[in-house]
């Protein structure tokens, strides 16, 4: 049984389909990259994974159990946790308060406030944020606030974390030090699923790799694979593109 699948993904804006017909699984313990052009539905089946889009028609399964229709914090709870392409943080409250968020209203088993104060001082160390735990998250660099989105979601205890290009904007260093740790949150037992236009990134840390193009499926397989797919390279891989959906 794959930890998540779609069947027939589809999901239309007016007479656009965003997403088409879009089958996909990921396993458990895998890194699964999400490519595509701009627009070509990255973030929207995010969305719809995440329930903050609801598929017209199609399925979404976690453990072989539909969860179509549920809330966002339902999801939540049944173990999927997401970042965001612009980072949605608590500007005024400190890093750790932001974190702590997450660890008393993500999972199901409720933390007391002295319990998720130190899960929250732990993840914090984990993406290597503790020095900065008292400040505003508005204050923290955009790399910080990218790491600071990661910890709030890990908080939820999440079995599949979805990232959505926390690489976009880094430098080379901040670039190495991100994929570090996704291997790190992979090595801590959650699958992941990334957006990214940062083609290294992709090719060095990724299991396999789903490719989208105006909202259809037009590859998936592995790094190897899908660089050597001829209709990849000719649709995405051969732009030189590092913006966003």
């Amino acid at each position: 049984m794959h930890l998540l699948e779609g069947k027939g993904v589809s999901i239309h804006f007016g007479g656009l389909a965003a997403v088409s017909d879009v089958d996909f699984y990921v396993d458990e313990g895998e890194i699964v990259g999400l490519i595509g052009p701009n627009g070509a539905g990255k973030t929207t089946l995010f969305n719809l994974i995440s329930a903050a889009l609801e598929p017209k028609p199609g399925e979404i399964l976690l453990k072989g159990k539909r969860i179509n229709g549920l809330k966002p914090y339902q999801i939540c709870r049944l173990g999927i946790a997401r970042t965001f392409q612009t980072v949605k943080i608590f500007g005024s409250l400190p890093a750790i308060e932001n974190v702590r968020i997450g660890s008393l209203f993500g999972p199901l088993n409720r933390l007391s406030t002295m319990e998720a104060t130190k899960e929250a001082i732990e993840l914090l160390e984990f993406v290597g944020l503790s020095d900065v735990a008292s400040a505003p998250a508005k204050d923290l660099t955009l790399s910080s606030q990218k790491r600071l989105e990661v910890a709030r979601a890990l908080a939820t205890r999440p079995a599949l974390l979805l990232l959505d290009e926390i690489m976009a904007g880094l430098n080379q260093t901040e670039l190495l030090e991100a994929m570090e740790l996704v291997k790190k949150i992979q090595k801590r037992g959650v699958t992941v699923v990334m957006i990214e236009h940062v083609m290294k990134a992709i090719m060095g840390i990724c299991d396999r790799i789903i490719v989208l193009h105006h909202g259809k499926k037009i590859g998936d397989g592995t790094p190897q694979e899908v660089a050597n797919s001829k209709t990849v390279i000719e649709v995405y891989l051969g732009e030189a593109s590092d913006a966003g959906d």
